[in-house]
């Protein structure tokens, strides 16, 4: 046990801006560590979200803490939870607290509770952990859940019966914790998780909620497999939305995303909402306008632009096909089997092409402002992008001609 403090110890001084941290703790609350950091700290692995648990007022040790770092605050009021950022050091920050659930699904209402209360109302047991922070106690372990073993054994588990029908997106989370540790839940939490499919748990929780594990599972670099997972369990059918659990075609989403600079998690939606999406439920997500958009137009056009875009097609068509869609939708139509030599060509060179003159440029030369104008831009744009135009005088010579004969 001393061994695995002392391990704690110094890879908790290793994060970056701790050591700072560490010398302001003096006479406030006791402090610790929760949560996913510490089960990464144990294994090893780079900590992304810094979360600290306090045993008392968990508002007025914010104020204090980012008083003594010269930081700034931003208070939750909805869960009495702050973030405080000082330079390049944030973390969140929350008294201890019990949680009880009015309802399957809903978020949980909240009271002051000392730290095993805290760690015994967490996901699951290797989220279950927190290491102290203050004096002698620096890196000492409180593990009354069995976290640290379950990561020997490399296991997600529920520390409850309900802890699904509470919060049905911990099926969500607990895949996507089985891809990207490459764990497994052990068998009473697999059999909890298909329980909870068979009885349509994830239908109690709103559509924001679902957007956010579910974003989140597919950002993830093994999210086909996360999606094959949840077909396995039979969660991604009551999800809605029709979803298609085709996770060959969320692997090759995911690749197109990473060739072509797409958003990989908004692309993997795409791809599972299917060409003929449920637009209703897309919007039931609560994604950003230009977010909900580009997954509902990749889904649609991609199938139709793989079937259209060909290698031996001039660089103007090309343009004229991909220069008005999405990323994302350039990223899925590389999925559904497009060359990728055309769509990379647009992104790397044909994106960016532009003419040197403008409308402007054919008024001065005695071009009336008109439907005629714009094509003549159009044909020159067009000319130029098939190598036969270089210059600003060849497309100044060209545009009037067209606009000339045309008007």
């Amino acid at each position: 046990m001393r061994k695995v403090q002392q391990e704690l110890r110094e890879r908790i001084r290793a994060l970056p801006g701790m050591e700072r941290l560490l010398r302001v703790l003096d006479g406030l609350p006791p402090a610790y560590l929760v949560g996913g950091a510490v089960r990464d700290l144990m294994l090893g692995e780079p900590v992304v979200d810094v979360d600290l648990a306090v045993e008392g007022d968990g508002p007025r040790t914010a104020r204090e803490l980012a008083a003594r770092l010269g930081g700034d605050l931003v208070p939750h009021e909805r869960f009495r939870t702050a973030t405080v950022r000082a330079g390049t050091l944030a973390f969140d920050i929350a008294a201890t607290r019990s949680e009880t659930y009015p309802e399957p699904g809903a978020l949980p209402m909240v009271r002051p509770a000392g730290l095993d209360e805290d760690l015994g109302r967490r996901d699951f047991a290797i989220n279950a952990m927190a290491a102290a922070l203050q004096g002698d106690e620096l890196g000492h372990l409180h593990d009354p859940h069995g976290g640290s073993a379950d990561l020997g054994a490399r296991v997600v588990r529920v520390l409850h019966d309900r802890s699904f029908v509470d919060d049905p997106t911990r099926l969500l989370r607990a895949v996507r914790y089985e891809v990207r540790l490459d764990f497994k839940m052990d068998e009473p939490t697999e059999e909890l998780a298909k329980e909870s499919a068979r009885r349509g748990a994830l239908a109690t929780v709103s559509g924001p909620r679902i957007r956010d594990e579910l974003l989140d599972l597919l950002a993830e670099h093994a999210a086909p497999r996360g999606v094959a997972r949840l077909v396995e369990l039979g969660l991604l059918e009551t999800l809605g939305g029709g979803l298609d659990g085709d996770a060959g075609l969320v692997a090759s989403a995911k690749l197109g995303a990473s060739e072509t600079g797409a958003d990989p998690a908004l692309t993997a939606l795409a791809a599972l909402v299917g060409s003929e999406p449920d637009a209703v439920w897309v919007e039931s997500l609560g994604l950003r306008a230009d977010e909900r958009d580009a997954v509902l137009r990749a889904a649609r056009k991609a199938p139709q632009l793989a079937k259209t875009v060909r290698d031996d097609l001039p660089d103007s068509v090309i343009h004229a096909l991909l220069h008005c869609e999405h990323l994302e939708t350039l990223a899925l139509t590389l999925a559904h089997g497009a060359p990728g030599g055309p769509i990379l060509r647009y992104l790397a060179d044909l994106r960016a092409v532009r003419l040197e003159i403008t409308g402007d440029d054919l008024v001065e030369a005695g071009i009336m402002p008109s439907a005629a104008l714009g094509r003549a831009l159009e044909e020159t744009l067009r000319k130029k992008l098939d190598g036969e135009l270089a210059g600003r005088e060849e497309e100044l010579r060209f545009a009037l001609e067209v606009a000339r004969s045309t008007s």
